[in-house]
């Protein structure tokens, strides 16, 4: 059973669709629903079930496990917003006698604190929460299994004590604050932390027989702000658009450019190549393709939510089983055959609505010691720095009251960039972080550290 919508050509659409029939064939699935969304609407919803007759559709709730990590990573950089918290102070600053207080936020959002990826026995996933009333209950007499911020170790511990830092800094339940704070704001209404009709159940299909058995649904207490969200592939197409621009109401654009941003590598032995992980994203590049979004598994189902920010497509991948399709991958699989079948077409060309003179003078060539630069403005604002030819450090730029500018990303990435001008008012010069760009190599009337030969340049008699 398929619905899709007209947004898309039919030859797309069949791709699709053939995409997720092998997946929940091969993959042995019960059931598997997928969306997907370009321009900020979804596009395109198929599914497949071993039901005759019958099959999900976008309004279908699935567990989604860890992707509840990206939900309480939004309301750990929300607090960060608001001036209740920094990033890089210890946890043990809000939440106190943890056991493992030396850990930064950011450290827990990029799973860098060297904790266990697990709880003590019995396995989390498949018991109830009462077992672990207490975060010391979670964490055990030995948290650590790595020394701090030395590398990425996917932590399922670390994220509960973020969703105790929410109730904290906040004084109210994670669930609520996770539904007054997100749900509410982004017309979430099909997500929740316990099931809500309608839902699909969860099985474990038997590795060699054709054959299943249906998995229990643990409500996980302490843990649940690492995995214990319900939610459809309607309600995260939604929350992929904002994953993706941001909302105010919620988090700013650039907040959620900074999740999207790496800040960890990826774990030694994982198979993932090119991947690495951001403030609770996952964030891997895949056929020509920068990718962000995360997995999640719980017993009985699989989940994933994919994003190209740059080609504007996202797709929702859930299932109802233990173990079967890749179903992060399918998601990937699933924004490539849109973005090589449909390529994105630009928004037309526009000029400026309005030109700063003394911002237009820092456009055009620069030169970095022999190395030539381009400083452009778009008209979106901000600057954009690039080498002309050949390799080189390029970066956007944000501007600042005082007539700098700082870099986003890149080499540059926090670094300022200062033009600086001479007694008369004329610009002499660019400072970037100590580097000096100049409007001619070796300019001799620029400051350039070390100095330039008087005698100029020179060839060989």
């Amino acid at each position: 059973m398929t619905t899709s919508h007209d947004d898309l050509l039919p030859g797309t659409r069949r791709a699709l669709l053939h995409r997720i029939a092998v997946a929940q064939s091969e993959g042995r699935t019960p059931s598997l629903v997928a969306t997907v969304v370009r321009g900020g609407k979804a596009v395109w919803t198929g599914a497949r079930t071993s039901v005759p007759g019958h099959g999900p559709d976008e309004n279908v709730q699935y567990r989604i496990g860890s992707i509840t990590k990206t939900f309480t990573a939004v309301l750990v950089l929300r607090l960060r917003d608001e001036g209740l918290l920094d990033l890089g102070d210890p946890l043990e600053k809000h939440v106190p006698d943890t056991g493992a207080g030396e850990v930064t936020i950011a450290q827990l959002l990029a799973h860098t604190g060297g904790l266990a990826a697990e709880t003590p026995a019995p396995w989390w996933e498949r018991t109830s929460g009462s077992l672990r009333p207490e975060l010391g209950d979670v964490l055990g007499e030995q948290p650590f299994r790595h020394p701090v911020g030395r590398r990425h170790h996917y932590s399922n511990p670390g994220y509960t004590l973020l969703g105790a830092l929410v109730e904290e800094v906040r004084g109210a339940p994670w669930e609520d604050v996770l539904r007054r704070e997100i749900l509410e704001p982004l017309g979430l209404h099909r997500t929740s932390p316990r099931p809500q009709a309608p839902h699909a159940g969860g099985w474990a299909v038997h590795p060699w027989a054709d054959a299943m058995m249906p998995e229990p649904a643990e409500d996980l207490g302490r843990m649940a702000p690492a995995g214990q969200l319900w939610s459809t592939t309607g309600d995260l197409a939604r929350f992929a658009v904002f994953l993706a621009t941001g909302d105010d109401r919620v988090l700013s654009a650039e907040s959620v450019r900074e999740m999207r941003t790496p800040a960890a590598p990826p774990e030694p032995g994982e198979p993932a190549a090119g991947a690495s992980y951001g403030f609770g994203l996952q964030i891997v590049h895949r056929d020509g393709l920068s990718l962000v979004g995360h997995s999640g598994s719980l017993p009985g189902f699989l989940a994933g939510l994919v994003i190209s920010v740059d080609e504007d497509v996202a797709a929702v991948v859930l299932s109802n089983c233990t173990s079967g399709p890749a179903v992060f991958t399918v998601a990937g699989d699933l924004v490539r055959i849109v973005a090589e079948a449909e390529p994105r077409i630009p928004d037309p060309w526009r000029p400026m609505a309005e030109v700063d003179g003394s911002v237009m003078e820092l456009a055009g060539p620069w030169y970095w010691g022999t190395q030539a630069f381009g400083l452009r403005l778009p008209a979106g604002g901000g600057l954009v720095l690039g080498p002309l030819s050949g390799a080189g450090r390029g970066a956007r730029f944000r501007a600042n009251d005082d007539g700098t500018w700082t870099g986003l990303d890149g080499y540059y990435a926090g670094e300022v960039l200062r033009p600086v001008r001479r007694p008369d008012g004329s610009l002499s010069h660019l400072d970037l972080g100590s580097f000096v760009f100049t409007r001619q190599p070796y300019d001799q009337e620029a400051p350039v550290p070390g100095g330039v030969d008087s005698e100029g340049w020179r060839g060989i008699p």
